[in-house]
């Protein structure tokens, strides 16, 4: 059974991790984020991709809740007393993977390309793809102004409310390699529990990549990121309720609108009725406490589509 996947970092990367527990890894196909890469101190990071990176690979920091396990700070600590741009915390250890991945970038190499071989230096089994290998970058409109990604979600906390997203750049970019082939080819298809806005809204700015998911032949199954209306973590709740209107599952469904025939969601958040547009609508426990959790939310969500896992 092959299976796509759209996902953001950190909520995608842990229902991923619970994913490959319950479908074999060499069929799972994985379209990450590139919304939120940025350049630090020269370096190229890929913040969501990165997440996924280390969660497969067993060198997540669960305790943090990002970057990798056991890291030590003390370049970044030379970058600070030196005054350099220390804002975004950079471990030793992810520097590393960085430096590899921006002297590629420099060689020519495409991110996708780039990506494939830290996967498999790292062990993992699955496909992890970039949305695209062209420049691809978020930026929020709010109050006090328009920032890039991690200006907002960084440097500044997100604690500005945002009015509005636009993708710089999507007009131009097209689908990585192995992107199209992955969703058309899939026996079903599936949004992690991500951001809809930060985090699977730069995967469907990629036309070509929204067009694949309009025209589907397999059946695509959304996981919601909330839990009685709230993110677990970050300001997704917060973005839904000013810029859908609220937070129930119909507004979460309604960010996929044309694009999902299923939506999996917490006891918590059970609608009333059936939601308009969708096949079906599935109530499961979603918060994914454990591994074994998130097993089971992952084998929901394949359920959902149709087939058992």
């Amino acid at each position: 059974m092959k299976v796509a996947v759209l996902s953001g970092g950190v909520g995608g990367a842990r229902f991923l991790r619970g994913l490959v527990g319950v479908v074999d890894p060499a069929d799972v196909s994985i379209v990450g984020t590139v919304g939120d890469d940025t350049e630090v101190l020269g370096l190229h990071i890929s913040p969501d991709l990165d997440s996924i990176l280390y969660t497969l690979a067993g060198l997540a920091d669960e305790e943090r809740g990002w970057g990798r396990a056991g890291e030590t700070w003390q370049a970044l600590d030379t970058v600070a007393r030196l005054g350099g741009e220390a804002w975004f915390k950079l471990g030793d250890c992810d520097i590393g993977l960085h430096l590899v991945r921006t002297q590629l970038l420099r060689e020519g190499v495409p991110l996708s390309e780039a990506t494939e071989r830290l996967a498999h230096a790292l062990g993992l089994e699955v496909a992890l793809l970039p949305a695209t290998d062209d420049p691809l970058r978020t930026f929020l409109e709010t109050p006090a102004g328009t920032f890039p990604f991690q200006t907002w979600f960084v440097a500044r906390g997100h604690k500005d409310e945002v009015d509005a997203l636009h993708y710089a750049g999507a007009p131009e970019t097209h689908a990585a390699p192995g992107v199209l082939d992955a969703i058309r080819g899939a026996d079903v298809i599936l949004i992690a529990p991500s951001n809809p806005y930060v985090s699977i809204g730069p995967i469907l700015a990629v036309d070509e990549i929204r067009s694949a998911l309009e025209q589907r032949t397999a059946p695509c199954v959304a996981v919601s990121p909330l839990v009685d209306g709230r993110a677990v973590k970050g300001p997704a709740d917060r973005m839904l309720r000013r810029l859908a209107g609220g937070t129930s599952p119909e507004h979460v469904a309604r960010c996929y609108e044309g694009l999902i025939d299923v939506l999996v969601v917490d006891e918590s958040d059970a609608p009333a009725a059936p939601i308009p547009g969708l096949r079906n609508t599935v109530v499961t426990q979603t918060l994914m406490t454990d591994l074994s959790a998130a097993r089971r939310l992952a084998a929901a969500a394949v359920h959902a589509a149709g087939t058992p896992a």
